[in-house]
Parts: structure tokens; C-alpha cells; sequence
């Protein structure tokens, strides 16, 4: 794995979070801003999807087993989508609370994601 982006996604991961927990702070739900936010995060799991793909195509193979591997990446570019839609059923401040755990999660899966690889 590109260890700088599973950096990358991790960090935007927690700043999404801290993000929305400040919202969830000041009572307010999750707002368009938070959306886009989420669209970045996803963005950069996505990439992340596509490069451990590619590279277990190219045979790189991770040290803890490639079906758990996959079961991760997939986990990992599932987390913050989910959150984003359970946040639009619920328009208030624990909309924002659950983004942020989705980013506090999302954040847990990539160092887990690092393990897996053989950091």
C-alpha cells in the first residue's frame, strides 16, 4: 500500500471528524459544508481501493491475507458513505455524531489496513 495515502486518508478521516463533532458541539446536524467534506474523505478511500486493487492484481501480496486485505479496503470505502446517509435520516446534532464516529472508524481501518499490508 502507498503508505502516504493511507496517511492522507487517515488524517482527513480525523479532521472530518473532529469536524462534525463540533458541530454535533454546537447542537447543529450535518450541513452541505459536511458533505463535501465526506465526498473528499470518500474520494481518498476510493483511490486507496483502486491502488490495493491494483496492486494485488500486479501480485503484491499483504502479510496478513489478501481476503481479509480486501474485506478492509472495502470497509474502509464503505464507512463515511454509510455514515453520510444514516446522518440524512437523522437532521439533528446526532447526524453530526454519527459522521464523526464514521470518521473516527474510517481512521481506525486504515491503521488497521497498514497492519494488514505489513507496516
Amino acid at each position: 500500500m502507498l503508505d502516504a495515502l493511507t496517511l492522507a486518508t487517515g488524517v482527513a478521516a480525523l479532521l472530518l471528524a473532529a469536524w462534525c463533532g463540533w458541530a454535533a458541539y454546537r447542537d447543529q446536524p450535518t450541513k452541505d459544508w459536511h458533505f463535501i467534506g465526506m465526498a473528499v474523505v470518500s474520494v481518498l478511500a476510493l483511490v486507496q481501493l483502486v491502488v490495493g486493487i491494483v496492486q494485488l492484481a500486479r501480485g503484491e501480496k499483504p502479510e496478513q491475507g489478501t481476503a481479509i486485505f480486501v474485506a478492509y479496503l472495502l470497509g474502509a470505502f464503505a464507512c463515511v458513505p454509510a455514515a453520510g446517509f444514516m446522518s440524512l435520516a437523522e437532521r439533528t446534532r446526532w447526524g453530526s455524531v454519527t459522521v464523526a464516529a464514521g470518521g473516527v472508524v474510517l481512521a481506525v481501518l486504515e491503521v488497521r489496513l497498514y497492519d494488514i499490508w505489513g507496516g
